[in-house]
């Protein structure tokens, strides 16, 4: 499906599974890029920004949701663990490296803005504070985005629970994160 090229953008959708595997596949991703970026964790965040305290600053209710969903997408047990972890990075690596998937991506980040924005329960007759909601929600995932890029350079070395806490830290102090870890 990819050969490091960059072809994924350019590789028919047809040539990327053998006949008898397409149709059962395409039943339930009707394009590649949806095969690639199906596992967006957005209701785990979701839910995790609804449950948190409405007493705790914007940044930190939804930074520790980010936290939580990475913990969760890339902790298993043994075996299942690294198997998780290396299709998440090999996902943002397609994501990292093909235009069509950053371009979905950034579709998908709206969408979890959205839906974080929403979890948050910001009164929309309020327009300031759904515009803070926003803004904050925003900010948070681009410092998840610079966390996920690092992750891809340094070939997953790095938790990357830990690199999302050091990119919302290094945007926003160090109480943006409930607990900070080393690495």
């Amino acid at each position: 499906m990819h050969d490091n090229r960059g072809s994924f953008g350019r590789q028919p959708s047809r040539d990327c599974l053998p006949d008898a595997a397409r149709s059962p596949v395409y039943r339930h991703f009707p394009t590649k890029e949806d095969l690639v970026l199906t596992d967006q964790p957005a209701q785990l965040i979701a839910e995790h920004v609804a449950a948190s305290s409405a007493t705790q600053p914007l940044v930190r209710r939804i930074g520790s949701a980010l936290i939580d969903a990475a913990t969760a997408s890339t902790s298993g047990n043994g075996n299942e663990q690294a198997a998780d972890e290396r299709f998440l990075l090999d996902c943002l690596r397609l994501m990292v490296s093909t235009p069509a998937l950053r371009a979905r991506h950034l579709d998908s980040q709206y969408a979890l803005q959205q839906a974080i924005v929403e979890a948050l329960g910001k009164d929309a007759a309020d327009p300031d504070a759904a515009f803070r909601a926003q803004a904050a929600t925003s900010a948070c995932l681009a410092a998840m985005h610079t966390a996920l890029t690092r992750w891809v350079e340094d070939d997953g070395r790095t938790r990357l629970p830990d690199l999302i806490a050091r990119a919302l830290t290094a945007s926003f102090g160090d109480d943006a994160v409930a607990t900070h870890r080393k690495d």
